[in-house]
């Protein structure tokens, strides 16, 4: 998540997708929970910080599985049974048809870039986001610039924030982190290709390098609220709640309005045993969103305080 995403495997989440002030980054699909596994909060948190990322894998579903980018076209995809995010209307399928065949019959390199392009945005509208990647990384293969590598990589982040098996989680962010390494040769100072970098590297084997990277943003910018919020979820991974607790202290202070920040500070002071400060970071939360989940999810938190 510039700066804060979601397939949870053991706990439910809670509240509905909330856009923070300022359009710096989207929520998560819900509050997940402190006894999630590492790489369940590695996976949330980076679709918390991160409105974008895909992979060529799969086909970008929470459910499906597929050995290529997967058009939304697919009669699998769009039954009773589809995941609601990536069910296309009969018109966006016919749309993606039309396009598919516009690239394969392209007579050059700029014909296929710009018809990749066409269906790397039909492909986000559906959120086909693994699809999508694969396409804009055929664009910034024919058309190399920093830009088009992290329109690439962003894709397969929002894919890697999806990924609900362990297998697709490295494969995606595996590629994410492919694509953002090319981001960051041309661009050393791009914090947010170097924040989604680290996060990929969260759900990794080598999350060290996750953190080496938070750091480095942290150091360029201590006001970076999605570098904030990932050291803390990695501070809570490793069970340091002191040490996640100052992290989301830091981000509230930066941004009041953060809702996960509140929430997750709640949570860590709880495990502190600082408990009225815990209810009254839970109840900041709840005032800053209507969702009634997270209304829910916040009393349930409170009432294991008394």
């Amino acid at each position: 998540m510039a700066t804060t995403s979601s397939a949870p495997h053991q706990l439910v989440l809670v509240a509905a997708a909330l856009v923070l002030a300022g359009g710096l980054f989207v929520l998560p699909k819900g509050i997940m929970k402190p006894k999630e596994s590492k790489s369940e909060l590695s996976k949330d948190a980076a679709a918390t910080a991160n409105r974008d990322g895909g992979g060529m894998a799969t086909n970008g579903s929470k459910t499906e599985n597929s050995s290529g980018p997967v058009p939304a076209t697919a009669t699998d995809n769009n039954g009773p049974n589809a995941a609601p995010h990536t069910t296309a209307t009969p018109a966006q399928r016919q749309e993606l048809t039309r396009l598919l065949a516009e690239y394969a019959a392209a007579p050059n390199a700029t014909a296929k870039a710009t018809a990749a392009t066409s269906l790397a945005r039909r492909y986000n509208s559906v959120e086909r986001f693994d699809s999508a990647g694969f396409y804009l990384e055929q664009v910034a293969l024919a058309k190399p610039s920093a830009q088009n590598w992290q329109q690439a990589a962003d894709a397969y982040f929002q894919a890697f924030s999806f990924a609900a098996t362990d297998e697709r989680v490295k494969l995606l962010g595996g590629k994410a982190r492919e694509l953002y390494a090319k981001v960051l040769r041309d661009q050393p100072g791009n914090l947010d290709a170097k924040t989604n970098l680290g996060m990929a590297y969260m759900a990794s084997d080598n999350p060290v390098q996750g953190v080496t990277y938070l750091r480095e943003v942290l150091e360029a910018d201590p006001r970076n609220e999605k570098a904030l919020y990932n050291m803390g979820i990695l501070a809570v991974q490793s069970n340091q709640y002191d040490k996640a607790v100052k992290r989301f202290q830091d981000l509230v202070k930066v941004n009041p309005k953060n809702v996960n920040g509140q929430f997750y500070l709640g949570v860590t002071l709880a495990r502190t045993g600082a408990k009225e400060e815990a209810k009254q970071a839970f109840l900041t939360a709840k005032s800053l969103s209507n969702d009634p989940a997270l209304a829910a999810s916040v009393e349930e938190e409170i009432a294991k305080l008394k």
